[in-house]
C-alpha cells in the first residue's frame, strides 16, 4: 500500500486519515469539548496513526445541528467510519467520550461490520453505571465553574464570551449525557482497556469495575496524573494507547 493520504476528508474527522500507517487509533472527546482536546498528541504513536473524531456542533462543525443522543451520534458516524476500518483499528474515549465509543462498536457488530481490535475507556464507569455520574447533577453555575477551572488549568484566562460559548456546547453535551441509559452491560467481542487516573478524584478504582462485565478481556489499568492529563499523551498513557498493536 502507498503512503500518504485520502484525498476525501469527511467532517468527522479534522485531517485526512493517512494510507502509510498499519493501524488507526480513533479518538472520542469529553462533554464541552471537540476534536482539538488532542491537539497535542503526535499524529502517530508507535506506528498507530491518531485519528480525532470530530462531534457535530462545536469548532469547525459549530454551524451543524447537535449530535442528540449517543446513540444518533454512533448512526452518523458509521458511515464515513467504515472506509477507514480496512486495517486493525482502536477506538479510545475519554470520560463521557467514552459512551458514545462503546455504542459505536455496538453499532458495528449490530451491522455485521469491522470490530475494534480494542476499546480503551478513560476515567469513565460502565455504561450502565452512568447515570450516576456526579456531573449530571451539577446545575448551569456548577458547570460554568467547572469550565472556568478546566479553561485556567490549562492556563487560558476565561473571557466571558468564551465561557457563553462553551456553556452553549457542555449543556447541549450535558443534556445528552443524562439522556444516555443502558440498564444491562452488553458483551462486546473486543478487548476493553479501562484507564483510572490516579489523581482524579471524582472517578475511584471501583467506579470502572462494572467494565468488567462488557467483554470477556477487561484490563484495568492506573495511569499517573489528573483528569485531563491525558491531553498531553504523557508515557504512561501511551504505552497503553498501543498496547493492543
Amino acid at each position: 500500500m502507498t503512503s500518504g493520504s485520502t484525498t476525501a476528508t469527511s467532517p468527522w474527522f479534522v485531517r485526512p486519515p493517512s494510507t502509510g500507517h498499519p493501524a488507526r487509533l480513533f479518538c472520542f472527546p469529553f462533554s464541552g469539548s471537540g476534536a482539538s482536546a488532542f491537539s497535542a498528541w503526535p499524529a502517530a504513536i508507535d506506528g498507530v496513526e491518531v485519528c480525532p473524531v470530530q462531534f457535530p456542533g462545536r469548532e469547525n462543525r459549530m454551524a451543524e445541528p447537535h449530535y442528540g443522543t449517543y446513540e444518533d451520534l454512533a448512526a452518523g458516524l458509521v458511515p464515513p467510519l467504515m472506509p477507514l476500518l480496512d486495517r486493525p483499528f482502536a477506538f479510545f474515549g475519554h470520560c463521557a467520550g467514552a459512551l458514545p465509543a462503546f455504542e459505536t462498536v455496538v453499532l458495528l457488530a449490530e451491522r455485521g461490520l469491522p470490530q475494534p481490535d480494542c476499546l480503551l475507556v478513560s476515567g469513565q464507569p460502565a455504561p450502565h453505571h452512568a447515570s450516576g455520574d456526579p456531573m449530571l447533577t451539577m446545575g448551569e453555575s456548577e458547570l460554568r465553574v467547572e469550565l472556568e477551572s478546566f479553561l485556567r488549568g490549562r492556563g487560558i484566562e476565561p473571557r466571558s464570551d468564551m465561557i457563553d460559548m462553551g456553556m452553549a456546547l457542555l449543556l447541549r453535551d450535558h443534556a445528552a449525557a443524562g439522556r444516555y441509559r443502558r440498564a444491562e452491560p452488553v458483551v462486546v467481542s473486543c478487548p476493553i482497556v479501562v484507564l483510572h487516573w490516579r489523581d482524579d478524584p471524582d472517578v475511584s478504582l471501583d467506579q470502572l469495575e462494572g467494565w468488567r462485565q462488557y467483554s470477556d478481556a477487561v484490563d484495568i489499568r492506573v495511569v499517573d496524573g489528573g483528569r485531563y492529563d491525558f491531553m498531553h499523551a504523557p508515557d504512561g498513557l501511551r504505552k497503553s494507547l498501543t498496547s493492543w498493536r
